[in-house]
């Protein structure tokens, strides 16, 4: 091998190394804030469907939907912005609401009737869109997508979350809990 022909080897070989250790962390660990998200209070967003009873109102009482535009459509007071507010918060708007001019002292409880999704992907038996359930884990979404394949990397995910209003990408263990709206990827391993 000639000088000229070690020299393109080397520089081959370095970006090489470059490109690997960077695809190697592509994804970081999840932030601090990411973990932080499920001790919270739950905050709503399209897709929930909620449970909402006045008290004494039966018209009123039955199940909304929060919709795309983060809004729930309710009799009376027209749509209620609902996304990213806590449940305890849309019961003091929508009694607010009712107050101004259509009922005394409105009783407002709001109940969680169906979660949002969660989307599994990559090296699972069955990827898709899948019922949560409060309490589930990483490990618990996969197994309802079939479990895990042949080639999957068993000890970690990639989750893709809301947090604070932005989208954040993070690798957790499989042990770690699961929100309604994450997107659960499951990697294929190395070896």
């Amino acid at each position: 091998m000639s000088i000229g022909g070690t020299k393109i080897a080397r520089v081959f070989a370095v970006a090489l190394m470059a490109a690997l250790a960077s695809a190697c962390t592509s994804y970081q660990p999840a932030p601090k804030a990411f973990s932080e998200a499920t001790i919270q209070p739950y905050r709503l967003d399209s897709g929930d469907r909620l449970r909402i009873n006045v008290f004494e109102q039966p018209s009123l009482s039955g199940t909304y939907t929060v919709d795309q535009a983060g809004y729930v459509a309710f009799p009376l007071i027209g749509t209620v912005p609902s996304r990213g507010h806590t449940l305890p918060e849309l019961e003091g708007m929508i009694a607010a609401k009712l107050k101004e001019g259509y009922l005394r002292d409105p009783d407002v409880t709001i109940e969680v009737d169906r979660y949002r999704s969660v989307f599994i992907m990559g090296e699972v038996g069955q990827a898709g869109q899948y019922a949560y359930v409060p309490g589930m884990t990483v490990q618990n979404a996969i197994a309802v997508a079939g479990g895990f394949t042949p080639r999957a990397n068993q000890a970690n995910a990639d989750i893709t979350r809301k947090v604070n209003g932005r989208i954040i990408t993070g690798r957790v263990p499989i042990t770690d809990p699961v929100l309604a709206g994450d997107t659960i990827y499951v990697r294929e391993r190395l070896f």
